[in-house]
């Protein structure tokens, strides 16, 4: 059994020092690795991915993490990753990091994802150049994803994550306007999980979401932004037989509303 404790869309500013990090440190009597599912951040400031290196840097389990629109707004998003990643976490885009759990490989592959909607209502590669550049990034990241998710296999390991921001799914975006659906994720991210193989997707990102969901190949599909769980973060036991849902862990969020 490998116990992942996930959340996303913790949307922290220069405010927010300590906000997380008494729960944070705690994991380490209840989980194997933190999941970070993009929007750590306002505005995607270097100032405030300093905040978030206090809060995610140095904890007693691994921390791995995607970046979500939110730490892209300000054009600084190589800064982000490179103040997390010299704070110890792996900060994944198209790209997959293998971790000694429990005597067992856990691999985990990851990509911010985009938007393009789902089948019956989704974009095409098709006509202006600004909409076949918008397919094309999430058609992009869905490849890497699948990409990094091969890559993980023939590393063998035993237990694979695919970790977005955006969602794979639209179950998970139950709640959400259906209006807004093309811009909160991609079908071409489930398809890429289901041809690559993955025992949890874990994403962010829709705040008015649901939590559970499935890819149309069986994975089940977790939404873990923090609006949707309440807690500090999430807490999943992943089983050879599939996962099992236990109490989460801390009750620490951010304070407002923050646009998606």
């Amino acid at each position: 059994m490998i116990r992942v404790a996930a959340v996303g869309d913790i949307h922290l500013g220069e405010d927010s020092r300590g906000l997380l990090r008494p729960a944070f440190e705690t994991l380490g009597e209840s989980a194997d690795v933190l999941l970070l599912a993009g929007d750590l951040t306002r505005h995607g400031t270097a100032a405030e991915a300093r905040v978030v290196a206090q809060e995610a840097g140095g904890l007693p389990i691994p921390v791995v993490a995607v970046l979500g629109n939110h730490d892209y707004h300000a054009d600084e998003q190589d800064a982000v990753a490179e103040i997390l990643t010299d704070a110890g976490v792996h900060v994944l885009e198209r790209s997959g990091v293998v971790l000694p759990v429990r005597g067992t490989r856990l691999g985990i592959a990851g990509t911010k994802g985009f938007g393009g909607g789902f089948p019956g209502r989704s974009a095409g590669e098709f006509g202006e150049p600004e909409m076949k550049a918008f397919v094309r990034h999430s058609r992009d990241c869905a490849h890497g994803l699948e990409r990094a998710s091969r890559e993980l296999a023939e590393a063998e390991c035993e237990t694979r994550i695919a970790l977005t921001h955006f969602s794979p799914v639209p179950d998970t975006l139950a709640g959400e306007p259906p209006e807004i659906f093309p811009f909160l994720g991609s079908y071409l991210l489930a398809e890429a999980m289901d041809r690559a193989g993955a025992d949890l997707a874990v994403h962010g990102h829709a705040h008015l979401g649901t939590e559970h969901g499935v890819t149309p190949g069986g994975i089940r599909v977790r939404n873990v932004a923090q609006a949707v769980t309440g807690r500090a973060c999430a807490l999943y036991h992943l089983h050879p037989s599939g996962v099992e849902e236990p109490i989460g862990a801390g009750s620490a969020r951010a304070a407002g509303e923050t646009p998606r």
